[in-house]
């Protein structure tokens, strides 16, 4: 399967990735804890059914030492007993704020509440960063139809 556009090859992409790499970047420094911020990527972009991300999340996070046994119950958390409360409280957040058409009122009370008991400001803050720039990524991925198996970890950084 061959991508729609290949955005390394378009200025105009170019220009834009540059910033959107830079976002991922501060992401990446921030003191959300780097494991959550993978099982949430991944968690975001299997709702979203975007194979590039699911691909390079998944990678990502064997990489950082996670097990494939956390990784392969990542959607289905709620039945799963290997996440923590904190975990699965990002988990959460994570689905409530990407599957906003399916609830009017988007991220509940409760769940933000849960989020908030496990994370600092800062922590949420990266948090609700984290799950808006998936939702974009994986739209500009799903559009264009890049293809997903190739991805080495560490490829991006």
């Amino acid at each position: 399967m061959d991508a729609r556009l290949n955005y390394f090859a378009s200025p105009t992409a170019g220009k834009a990735l540059k910033y959107l790499m830079s976002a991922g970047k501060t992401l990446k420094e921030s003191p959300l804890p780097a494991v959550t911020q993978e099982l949430v990527a991944l968690r975001v972009s299997q709702i979203n059914g975007c194979a590039a991300c699911v691909d390079m999340h998944t990678k990502e996070a064997a990489a950082a030492g996670e097990t494939a046994v956390r990784l392969a119950l990542v959607g289905v958390w709620r039945e799963a007993t290997v996440f923590t409360e904190a975990e699965r409280a990002a988990l959460a957040l994570a689905e409530q704020g990407t599957r906003v058409a399916d609830a009017a009122d988007g991220v509940s009370d409760e769940v933000w509440a849960h989020a908030a008991h496990h994370y600092d400001q800062e922590q949420l803050t990266a948090l609700v960063v984290l799950v808006s720039f998936m939702n974009m990524v994986n739209r500009l991925n799903i559009v264009t139809r890049q293809p997903a198996g190739d991805y080495e970890a560490g490829e991006f950084h």
